[in-house]
């Protein structure tokens, strides 16, 4: 069996909880990683623990969005964090923000895979349209992916529904939230899609949060196990 490439979202405050996901999810048919978004990296002694996690693949779901030089200091901040594999910013950042972060990237740890984050999942076409947007979902996240495309962003991370048209584009690692066994609850996500699909459509990894973490997660492993299969 292929070993597919699977982030586990860290989506807690507890380290408690979090050590509990990662002694649960440790198996040798899967390529597992574990996902610290800002839930758990502003908890207390959560950036501590994160440090100090060893021989696990590490995403950092920052999403940066902020002026060139607000992302570069942030970047260089976390110098100190030698273990960290990806670290995302949003395409709503702009191209000038993109570059600094890159740039910044590479000096403090040239192994840091940085990830460009397109619309979110939880977005739909009404809700752009909310906040000014006048193309559609399927449009902007073309023009992001040519964004990350164009300067040099290691990966995209982008709902399935968008993957098909994404991977046209973009030739470097997608990696897809958004991620739901059939007949899970959607919960506040708009555009999901089940593993197998995913992996069907181009994503080269996934993250999986809610699917995996809540219930029995030995047992919810071995559901995504089987549906590779």
């Amino acid at each position: 069996m292929k070993k597919y490439k699977i982030f586990i979202a860290c989506d807690t405050n507890k380290i408690s909880e979090v050590k509990k996901i990662i002694s649960q999810t440790n198996t040798k048919k899967l390529e597992i990683g574990y996902k610290f978004g800002l839930e758990f990296f502003y908890s207390k002694n959560g950036r501590e623990f994160i440090s100090k996690i060893k021989n696990k693949k590490i995403f950092l779901d920052l999403k940066l969005n902020d002026i060139p030089a607000t992302c570069s200091a942030a970047i260089n901040s976390l110098r100190d964090l030698k273990n960290i594999n990806y670290i995302t910013l949003h395409a709503n950042s702009g191209e000038e923000t993109i570059k600094a972060v890159i740039k910044s990237t590479k000096k403090i740890n040239s192994k840091i895979k940085v990830l460009l984050v397109t619309v979110l999942t939880s977005m739909s076409n009404s809700s752009i349209k909310k906040i000014g947007h006048t193309k559609s979902i399927k449009d902007l996240i073309k023009k992001q992916a040519h964004l990350a495309k164009s300067n040099g962003c290691h990966g995209i991370v982008c709902a399935g529904s968008d993957l098909k048209f994404i991977k046209r584009i973009f030739k470097g690692e997608i990696i897809t939230p958004g991620i739901r066994f059939k007949g899970d609850s959607s919960g506040d996500q708009k555009r999901v899609l089940n593993p197998r699909e995913a992996f069907k459509n181009g994503s080269t990894a996934l993250v999986m949060g809610r699917s995996i973490i809540k219930g029995n997660i030995k047992n919810n492993i071995s559901k995504l196990i089987k549906e590779l299969k």
